[in-house]
């Protein structure tokens, strides 16, 4: 199966039952809150929202392959397991680079928001708006 589908199916499914073999063993990873190197740690990182966050989803919104370089559109969500369960979104970008055997090497995330817009998203939820609260 081709990457872009491999990755299209695991964005679906994230972060349940990812497909790690699509990584190189020392994969470079970076984003506003971690950088390391490595498929374990990066297995980790992914294990720690699946285990600690709830209701973690992320929509993919456009995935495309330039080269050795693939770009991904997304947002991620979540619930954190706070009293008040504020439900937190991540919209982002990532640029993963491939080797000659289509593992990625790189893989690093660029979020359209700060960290401190996250935090104040689990103090301060948005709003719902008059259309929203007509919905529910």
């Amino acid at each position: 199966m081709d990457v872009i589908e491999i990755l299209k199916d695991d964005y679906q499914r994230f972060p349940v039952d990812q497909t790690y073999n699509i990584y190189a063993e020392n994969v470079y990873f970076k984003d506003p809150l971690n950088e390391f190197r490595g498929i374990n740690r990066y297995k980790a990182m992914i294990g720690f929202m699946n285990s600690w966050f709830q209701n973690v989803k992320m929509d993919l919104h456009d995935i495309r392959r330039e080269e050795d370089t693939i770009h991904t559109e997304w947002t991620l969500n979540w619930t954190t397991p706070l009293p008040w369960q504020p439900r937190i979104a991540i919209p982002g970008r990532s640029e993963l680079k491939l080797n000659e055997q289509a593992l990625i090497i790189s893989h690093i995330d660029y979020w359209h928001c700060s960290r401190l817009d996250v935090v104040k998203q689990h103090f301060f939820p948005k709003e719902q708006t008059a259309r929203d609260k007509i919905k529910n």
